[in-house]
């Protein structure tokens, strides 16, 4: 039975590379529109047109999402958003769920990529992990991005989660980022990601029912970088392991 699951595994995981490719072909116009419109008005648009294509390409792999919590956006506020991190697919899924125009930190190896990278660029703002001088960098560029109404998107494990922990111990990044800006957090636990996209398993995708949850919002108001990523990652640990099935 394990040997029929992860042919068919594969298989599914060769159709949703196509899908995904070839949906993205289709939507790769419209995204490039927002580069001619001024934000935050450019990326809610493009966030808006990103949502589209990933509502269609869930349901194409099989891989409906349903997100809670969005009544947790205050109108006209900004947040910096952190999740979970189990999967490739999580990436894909963040950003264009995400109540409002939105950012998410990304490596910059990925915008070499030939014509994706204008997607991406969009999107993100990038960072070379091995760089300190582009570490710096992108803290000041994400302060930037908080500045003009848009909300950002970290993981603050950093890399996908391939202990058999619910979650690895948190980065400071999003926390002092928070701090610096006066920005709550709003702490989002994924889940379903880590069946339908094991990070232990090479080329491997089954069709599962995911999740997104938004929860409340943490203030950043009179508390360390370091506290808050304490109390985030906790208030997370437990939302996963209550809810994960």
């Amino acid at each position: 039975m394990k040997v029929i699951k992860d042919i068919f595994a594969r298989i599914w995981c060769t159709w949703a590379a196509i899908s995904f490719i070839v949906t993205f072909i289709i939507i790769f116009i419209p995204t490039m529109v927002p580069y001619l419109v001024p934000d935050p008005k450019g990326q809610y648009y493009f966030i808006k047109v990103s949502r589209v294509w990933m509502w269609t390409w869930l349901r194409l792999v099989g891989c409906p999402l349903k997100v809670k919590g969005k009544e947790n956006f205050k109108p006209d506020t900004t947040y910096v958003i952190v999740y979970n991190h189990n999967a490739y697919l999580d990436v894909p899924l963040s950003a264009p769920f995400v109540p409002g125009p939105n950012k998410t930190i990304a490596k910059a190896s990925l915008a070499k990529i030939p014509v994706f990278k204008w997607f991406y660029e969009r999107g993100s703002v990038l960072v070379d992990r091995d760089s300190d001088s582009s570490r710096r960098k992108s803290f000041e560029d994400m302060k930037k991005v908080l500045q003009r109404n848009i909300h950002m998107c970290i993981y603050p494990e950093g890399t996908r989660n391939t202990t058999k922990e619910p979650m690895k111990k948190f980065f400071d990044g999003a926390f002092k980022l928070a701090v610096d800006t006066k920005k709550d957090v709003i702490p989002c636990v994924i889940l379903g990601t880590r069946k339908a996209n094991p990070a232990d398993k090479s080329f491997y995708f089954l069709p599962k029912k995911l999740e997104m949850h938004f929860l409340p919002p943490v203030s950043s108001e009179n508390i360390s970088g370091s506290e808050l990523r304490s109390k985030v990652f906790e208030i997370m640990k437990k939302h996963y392991i209550e809810n994960e099935k």
